[in-house]
């Protein structure tokens, strides 16, 4: 038990030098073109429970059926549980950042137009996502490192609604709906 627990000390140190290093290279290259096609959404189960509000961006952008990709974050989840989200947790967590779980990295294998970064704490397992996901534009909350988002959205995390508006505002500034 003791071993497990400086084992899990390292693992995490590893995670936070990766994000470092990959904040200073700079974000990952996309192929993408100007304009909202793709959306993947990272999102904190325990603080924000109904993803599935997030499918109201098909409408909303008028996105295909299977535009909208999301995988939640749980500090702790069984996994004989049934989730209508895909899930990841701490203890997936591997060495040098790596996220070891099979929906984590399906999520990770495709690139977005759009990611929505839907989390208002620093979280190693949710910045790590943030990083390592290919997207051409990022969104999130004022209280995450403002490194993580090229957008930076000052709205509660409860009211989706508002952040769902204010969002469409300014990818119309933007020009990219």
């Amino acid at each position: 038990m003791f071993l497990k627990g400086i084992k899990d000390k390292f693992k995490q140190k590893s995670g936070r030098k990766f994000i470092k290093q990959a904040l200073e290279n700079g974000a990952s290259e996309t192929t993408r073109s100007k304009g909202i096609t793709k959306l993947g959404c990272i999102v904190d189960l325990d603080k924000f429970q109904n993803a599935d509000l997030f499918y109201q961006f098909l409408e909303e952008f008028k996105l295909k059926p299977n535009a909208v990709k999301i995988i939640g974050y749980k500090s702790y989840y069984d996994k004989n549980s049934p989730y209508s989200t895909p899930v990841f947790s701490d203890k997936d967590l591997g060495w040098n950042g790596a996220i070891e779980n099979s929906y984590a990295l399906e999520f990770l294998s495709r690139e977005y137009d759009l990611l929505v970064n839907y989390y208002n704490e620093d979280n190693l397992l949710l910045n790590l996502m943030s990083v390592q996901t290919k997207a051409r534009l990022k969104v999130g909350f004022k209280e995450v490192d403002p490194n993580f988002n090229d957008l930076i959205l000052d709205t509660p995390i409860s009211d989706f609604k508002t952040f769902k508006s204010e969002l469409k505002k300014y990818l119309g500034v933007f020009k990219e709906i």
